[in-house]
């Protein structure tokens, strides 16, 4: 499966942004998809997954309660919707796609990723 996430932008401390990632696959409902970030200098981790029906989702600690993660299968796609976004949130946010019905929470369990799109909070 091509995975293309797109939304990124540079915003202020405070702000929301919406991140899509749309997928060639024709079986998407079948794919668990996740969110990942990298920082600059730093490793790369996890951000929210969710499985293909939606009806099972996961947070990372430091993103509950601002970020939620969604998708619309009929568009084959998936969504990061991020508010109150903070500096530490600066990142480039990667979506991954996997084959299986369970929620996925490490880097390690996802064969398919997209390009990845920059994020940047300004303070």
């Amino acid at each position: 499966v091509q995975l293309q996430a797109f939304g990124g932008g540079l915003v202020q401390a405070g702000d929301s942004l919406r991140l899509s990632c749309a997928s060639s696959g024709r079986t998407f409902s079948s794919y668990v998809m996740g969110w990942f970030r990298q920082a600059p200098g730093k490793d790369r981790e996890f951000v929210a997954a969710i499985t293909g029906s939606g009806a099972d989702t996961r947070y990372a600690g430091s993103v509950k309660g601002r970020f939620t993660i969604s998708r619309d299968n009929a568009k084959n796609t998936v969504y990061l919707q991020m508010n109150s976004l903070k500096p530490e949130d600066t990142a480039v946010y990667y979506c991954a796609a996997q084959y299986r019905s369970v929620v996925l929470a490490s880097i390690n369990d996802y064969d398919s990723w997209g390009q990845g799109t920059l994020v940047t909070v300004s303070s």
